[in-house]
């Protein structure tokens, strides 16, 4: 079993990085109307796609107002080369494994493909 998400932001943060490049794969919700979506905290006018490095993380999640979404695998590959270009341009955030609080970074799409490069060079 994976270790839970904390109030460390920054360990999440780390962890989803090690957890997506070690499984090859993200996991996101999606319901009929697409991918759940929030708004971010520092900026209401912006959109917060929530990520999880592991199906429980985000199972978590599956309630409330998000209770008629699945959690989907969304591969590594798929995920550098379409979706963070394509949030970019649609400028939405990340929220790269947020707690059970929904809290956690809201990142920018393309500095997390920097950090996945700079992972990958590592």
């Amino acid at each position: 079993m994976s270790e839970t998400l904390s109030d460390d932001f920054d360990r999440n943060y780390a962890l989803f990085i090690e957890e997506a490049m070690a499984t090859g794969c993200v996991w996101g919700l999606e319901s009929e109307e697409g991918f759940a979506v929030c708004a971010s905290v520092v900026n209401e006018e912006q959109d917060v796609m929530p990520l999880w490095s592991q199906p429980e993380y985000a199972q978590a999640h599956v309630e409330g107002e998000w209770a008629s979404y699945k959690v989907v695998p969304i591969a590594l590959e798929e995920l550098l080369d379409d979706w963070l270009p394509g949030m970019h341009e649609d400028l939405a955030l990340v929220g790269p494994n947020w707690n059970a609080e929904m809290q956690g970074d809201e990142i920018e799409p393309l500095d997390l493909l920097e950090d996945f490069d700079q992972h990958m060079e590592d």
